[in-house]
C-alpha cells in the first residue's frame, strides 16, 4: 500500500487552477480539503503568492488581485517566508535547471518541507527525471 504524503507544495499554476476554476481545480480542492481535515499540510512560497497576485492584477485589475489575496488567506495553506538561505537555494536551482526564478522558489519550498510539488506547469518537466523534487502533475488544458 502506498504511503500518502504528509506535505504538499503548490506553485502558482496550481493556485491559479483552483482560484480560476481551471483544469486541475478539483485535485487542488481535494488537497485543500485534506489539509483542512488535518491529513497533510500545504505550503506555498511567498514568492509564488506574489506571482499569483501580479498575474491576477495584470489580467483582471487591482481589486480582483486584492480579492484573490483575501481568498488565499482563507485557505488552509502555510505561506512560507523567504530568507537569505531560501534565496540562495532558489538561485542554485535556477542555475541548474531551465525553470523560472519563481518556480525555483516552489521547488525549494517543497524540498524544505519534504513535500510533493503540485503543478501543471510544463517548465517542471526538466525536473522530472533529476529527482530534485517529487512532482504531482495536474492535468493541463
Amino acid at each position: 500500500m502506498a504511503v500518502s504524503p504528509t506535505a504538499y507544495s503548490l506553485d502558482s499554476f496550481a493556485l491559479l487552477a483552483y482560484l480560476e476554476g481551471e483544469t486541475g481545480e478539483s485535485r487542488v480542492r481535494e488537497l485543500l480539503e485534506g489539509a483542512q481535515a488535518g491529513s497533510h499540510t500545504i505550503h506555498v512560497s511567498l514568492i509564488n503568492l506574489g506571482e499569483v497576485l501580479y498575474i491576477t492584477e495584470r489580467q483582471r485589475g487591482l481589486v480582483n488581485a486584492q480579492r484573490t489575496l483575501a481568498a488565499i488567506d482563507q485557505l488552509p495553506v502555510q505561506i512560507e517566508p523567504v530568507n537569505r538561505a531560501t534565496v540562495l537555494a532558489a538561485a542554485h536551482v535556477k542555475a541548474r535547471h531551465r525553470i523560472s526564478y519563481a518556480d525555483a522558489f516552489a521547488v525549494v519550498t517543497a524540498q524544505e518541507h519534504e513535500a510533493v510539488l503540485v503543478t501543471g506547469d510544463p517548465e517542471f518537466e526538466t525536473l522530472e527525471e533529476s529527482n530534485v523534487v517529487k512532482l504531482e502533475w495536474l492535468p493541463r488544458p
